[in-house]
């Protein structure tokens, strides 16, 4: 699949940075309607040493704090922004995790925008790795200026 944004691009947008920063590109955009982004997952992410050591699985945490980054991404190419403003992950509803995800795998994350008020975004996601769901959820983000206290 060709790339729409490469990690530059996403670096551009996001203050996230390694190892934090969770999307490695995105392959599919409409703009106030959908993005779809790709996480490689390999085994020399820093959390593998103690998650587990014997056994290394992708933490739930961050397939959400995935999909996160995936909806604030979304927010920022939809809209002209200025760069003063950050996206803050707010809420979480229904999530559920349907497979563990392993290092080699290829994580592939879906933001579907379905409600927006003000600065407030509703947002529904799923992950797969090779076509199979691994976790669904629905997410709620706010913008805000990096001036509020």
């Amino acid at each position: 699949m060709e790339k729409i944004m490469n990690e530059n691009d996403i670096r551009n947008l996001l203050p996230h940075r390694y190892p934090f920063l969770l999307i490695d590109k995105i392959i599919d955009l409409k703009k106030h309607d959908f993005l779809i982004a790709q996480k490689n997952v390999t085994i020399n992410e820093p959390f593998f040493q103690g998650h587990f050591p014997d056994y290394p699985v992708f933490p739930a945490v961050l397939i959400l704090e995935a999909m996160a980054q995936a909806t604030a991404l979304l927010d920022f190419k939809s809209n002209d922004r200025p760069k003063d403003l950050l996206y803050y992950f707010v809420g979480i509803d229904k999530a559920r995790f349907k497979k563990p995800v392993y290092p080699g795998d290829v994580l592939m994350i879906k933001v579907n925008l379905i409600q927006s008020k003000k600065d407030v975004h509703k947002f529904t996601s799923e992950c797969k790795v090779n076509d199979e769901l691994v976790c669904t959820a629905e997410l709620l983000g706010a913008v805000r200026s990096k001036n509020d206290t």
